[in-house]
């Protein structure tokens, strides 16, 4: 299963007549993966399985089944099931909260963005980044490097999280994590309901996207960094919170995407250690929607305290 976050994609689900083989990297395999939904023509008349040890062989349900059909299908020996993938989603999460938590008692912040513990958390932001790197160029997924990326992360946005409401916007975290869990459980109510259609042309959108955001926020650091100031003025004003709603929708877009190959993954009957890679992929995703969701409701309140 190839993961819907640019960084850590892996497999997907070739169109090549026949031909690929287990883990093909053939060029259509990203699109196949996240292609159309359920009931279109999303694989072709040639889909190949990527996990198939005896060579190609369509999914364990049809692309034309009900969704309910394709994420509940019968497991078989080995296979990877919806109750991995949240097992492994809970566990991976679970680490990211309780190191963001003793990072928050543990290590004291003594004024907004400067002392020991900001080192901390940025030496554990590039840690984590490094690990999740090395994980990405693995062939398979190691829960120990998954773990410990959720770990390093935690400590992260722990420190960051109580700098956050201790000197800048007293709140903002709880505001934070409830708008997490609200967008996770809109995107999930609307990608069951088939109203958010993953397809070829959503996926290059989505993708094509977050390049050029991430592009932004390079180009902002490098202006704070060395232009000194506020960089490009995305920490603050009106521009500041559109900047953040964006990277938010982009999270949610993403969202889309792991849930869509969680399902393609469980219809074709990837290994159960794939459902680590999914974890991973999802706590990579919801991260990313809290600290854009804390950005926002950052500058809001205090505009609202000014």
């Amino acid at each position: 299963m190839k993961s819907s976050n640019p960084v850590f994609a892996r497999r997907g689900f070739a169109r090549d007549g026949g031909r690929a083989a287990r883990g093909s990297r053939h060029p259509q395999a990203v699109g196949a993966s996240v292609g159309s939904p359920a009931g279109a023509e999303a694989y072709g008349p040639h889909t190949v399985n990527p996990y198939a040890e005896d060579g190609p062989r369509g999914p364990r349900v049809s692309k034309d089944a009900p969704p309910q059909d394709r994420s509940q299908a019968a497991p078989i020996d080995g296979a990877m099931t919806i109750d991995d993938v949240v097992a492994r989603s809970a566990l991976t999460l679970g680490t990211v909260a309780l190191t963001a938590v003793l990072s928050w008692v543990l290590l004291p912040v003594h004024d907004a963005g400067t002392g020991r513990s900001y080192g901390i958390a940025a030496g554990a932001a590039l840690v984590a980044f490094a690990l999740s790197l090395v994980q990405s160029f693995r062939r398979e997924p190691s829960p120990a490097l998954i773990l410990a990326y959720a770990a390093f992360e935690g400590v992260f946005l722990g420190v960051i999280s109580h700098t956050t409401s201790e000197y800048v916007a007293p709140g903002a975290v709880v505001q934070a994590v409830l708008g997490t869990l609200t967008v996770f459980a809109g995107v999930l109510i609307a990608y069951r309901l088939r109203w958010i259609r993953v397809t070829h042309r959503f996926h290059g959108f989505v993708l094509a996207s977050a390049t050029g955001f991430l592009l932004l926020m390079v180009v902002d650091l490098c202006a704070s960094a060395f232009g000194g100031g506020g960089g490009l003025g995305f920490d603050s004003g009106a521009l500041g919170i559109l900047f953040g709603a964006v990277g938010i929708l982009l999270g949610a877009c993403f969202l889309a995407l792991d849930f869509r190959q969680v399902e393609d993954g469980i219809a074709y009957g990837a290994p159960r250690k794939e459902s680590w890679l999914a974890a991973f992929g999802l706590t990579v995703t919801l991260v990313w929607i809290y600290l854009e969701a804390l950005r926002v409701l950052s500058i809001l309140i205090q505009q609202n305290d000014d």
